[in-house]
């Protein structure tokens, strides 16, 4: 697999773009400033209504142009596909956003884009952006600003709110990247952190994790294993969550005492990150390192 980049001026696809959010989001994209150069539909959509060249496949689309990124705007059970088509495309970077996706698919999905040498984000996230260069997804604008922030998030809800106050002290983002909330997808904080390490747009990294899971834990592993000398924030939910109570994301599942907030809490302070369990101590921490 390619070390993960992100390319603000990448050409990118919207699959399912005649549908009623793949429509309105691509607008919203391209209006943000990302390269948006065609879309593709089935063949009895209409296709007179876009403001982006439409195609009947991803293949076409990219024959036409030479785009390398897509974002799957499709429902749930159609994910799969997208994916499945977008690879033999020839798409090395794929988004999705649906949450809902079944877990076999999802499985297969993040099989098949490991084989391929690709990388998936999602699915179940808001997307990622470069702030005011270009957005793949529907974070909203409001939570967006220019900065040397990196973040990292499970939660979308989470990431929005956080963000729309640190932008509110003057603090921004050099890259913002939602890696969703399910047990099974694409690129997880462990495997983002090299991109953080050697972006030199990225002064420090902010996580917005939750109790469940190890993918907290294993980011503090690669943390120490790459000696990462920047410094990271990390905001843990779910800390007063009772026992027994399903939290909402399908990965928040406590196994073999790992996943629990002590377990995650102690593994990314013994590598050096700074772990908090409110927005408010967050954006207050953040402050007082000025990043």
């Amino acid at each position: 697999m390619t070390p993960f980049h992100l390319d603000p001026t990448a050409k990118v696809l919207v699959q399912g773009a005649t549908g009623r959010m793949g429509s309105r989001h691509a607008t919203l994209m391209k209006r943000y400033g990302t390269n948006i150069v065609g879309g593709t539909a089935g063949a009895s959509a209409r296709r007179d209504d876009s403001d982006i060249p439409l195609f009947a496949n991803c293949a076409e689309a990219v024959a036409a142009t030479g785009a390398v990124a897509s974002v799957t705007l499709v429902p749930p059970l159609d994910v799969l596909r997208a994916v499945t088509e977008a690879l033999d495309a020839g798409i090395e970077l794929i988004v999705s956003p649906s949450e809902g996706v079944p877990v076999r698919d999802a499985m297969t999905a993040y099989a098949m884009v490991k084989e391929r040498g690709a990388h998936w984000i999602g699915p179940s996230t808001p997307g990622l952006a470069i702030p005011e260069r270009m957005k793949l997804g529907f974070i909203p604008d409001v939570s967006l600003k220019p900065g040397s922030l990196g973040v990292m998030s499970k939660s979308g809800t989470l990431s929005y709110e956080t963000c729309f106050r640190l932008a509110s002290r003057g603090i921004g983002q050099s890259a913002w990247i939602g890696v969703g909330g399910d047990p099974v997808k694409g690129l997880r904080f462990a495997e983002l952190l090299p991109y953080f390490q050697q972006d030199a747009a990225t002064r420090a990294v902010l996580v917005l994790g939750e109790i469940g899971g190890s993918e907290e834990e294993d980011l503090a592993a690669e943390m120490t294993r790459l000696g990462f000398n920047k410094p990271v924030f990390v905001l843990l939910a779910g800390a007063s969550a009772p026992e027994g109570v399903t939290m909402g994301h399908a990965g928040a599942l406590i196994q073999g005492g790992r996943g629990t907030i002590q377990s995650k809490t102690r593994a990314l302070r013994d590598a050096g990150a700074e772990v908090f369990t409110s927005i408010e101590s967050l954006v207050e921490g953040a402050a007082r390192r000025d990043v």
